[in-house]
């Protein structure tokens, strides 16, 4: 049924049934619940193509994320969603899956007018070819865009990070301050930026504290092989580990059990901090040390900087480079 037709069928305007359904004040209270009861009976519902077309704006967002598997991804999305219901926003999400190809398509499926601007992290094959030509079109097309945690650095838009770099030398500073000398990072994220600035960030921790050992005890991970076996080779090598820095968000885990199995005490012989959160650290016994992202706040901010930029659409703004600060919820792996 059309708005002209549930007009016709209660004898009075479109305009007032549009009205009436807004609760516009012109309206009276009686009128407005006999449109909405009449609505509600013959299941009117607005054609949102058609008010997003006289508006200008679907009150849709889409999201594209790496992988829906790693909880912080997880957990922003849900900061997203939250955020949107309060503001009277819809979201799309897509999944790229780590890859260029399914990220160019979830781009173009959503910019031919399904979704107001964007909120993504960029896939791994993404960062690794240095591809950015896709985003460049959606900045063409006047879209607003906002990146978190995995940027593009050539890409001009608003961006939500944590500063990575400091997040791992502060990691690594608390196992010095707890009095490991030899202390190793896992990490299964070498290739993406973050990644590389973690590794960056405990390297120059263990430079700058004369009091450790300066071997740098460094694993990588790749996502093809098995993380079980790769630790635990590690650790049968290296028997002198006493701290460990996971970078990514499961080897801190894996690390903790697999030196339990292995005899060792967990926090007296080895210290384990990692990037998780709690629901993650819980999955260790003892539990998790972890650096805090605070995923979930990474998610509001991402969305009420896209909704600020949709709202002054058409001011020249300087782009907005936002860095969450991060917190060492200290457990009993530490």
């Amino acid at each position: 049924m059309t708005i002209k037709e549930l007009a016709k069928k209660l004898n009075i305007s479109p305009s007032t049934v549009s009205k009436a359904l807004n609760d516009s004040p012109e309206i009276s209270l009686p009128t407005i619940k006999r449109v909405k009861e009449a609505a509600k009976i013959y299941n009117y519902k607005p054609n949102k193509v058609a008010l997003s077309l006289k508006s200008n704006s679907t009150k849709t967002i889409g999201v594209i994320l790496p992988d829906i598997l790693n909880h912080f991804f997880a957990k922003v999305l849900l900061g997203i969603e939250k955020e949107a219901t309060e503001n009277g926003y819809n979201i799309i999400t897509c999944l790229s899956n780590e890859f260029t190809s399914k990220e160019k398509d979830s781009l173009e499926l959503l910019s031919n007018g399904s979704v107001d601007g964007f909120i993504l992290s960029v896939a791994e094959e993404t960062q690794v070819s240095k591809e950015s030509a896709h985003f460049k079109s959606i900045k063409d097309q006047n879209i607003p865009l906002v990146m978190f945690d995995r940027v593009a650095n050539d890409i001009e838009c608003d961006k939500i990070i944590i500063d990575d770099f400091k997040a791992a030398y502060d990691a690594t500073k608390f196992l010095i301050d707890k009095g490991r000398k030899q202390i190793a990072l896992i990490s299964n994220i070498d290739n993406l930026s973050v990644g590389k600035l973690r590794l960056d960030g405990y390297k120059k921790a263990i430079e700058d504290h004369q009091e450790v050992s300066t071997e740098t005890l460094i694993l990588s991970v790749d996502r093809s092989e098995d993380p079980q076996k790769k630790i635990a080779d590690f650790l049968d090598k290296h028997k002198n580990i006493d701290g460990i820095f996971a970078a990514d968000n499961t080897s801190g885990v894996v690390a903790i059990n697999l030196s339990r199995s292995k005899g060792k005490s967990v926090p007296e012989d080895i210290s384990v901090i990692g990037f998780a959160d709690a629901s993650i650290a819980n999955y260790s016994t003892p539990k998790l040390s972890t650096i805090n992202q605070h995923a979930d706040e990474i998610g509001r901010m991402s969305l009420n900087l896209l909704i600020k930029r949709l709202h002054n659409k058409d001011e020249i703004k300087k782009y907005e480079t936002t860095v969450i600060p991060v917190t060492i919820d200290q457990r009993e792996s530490t």
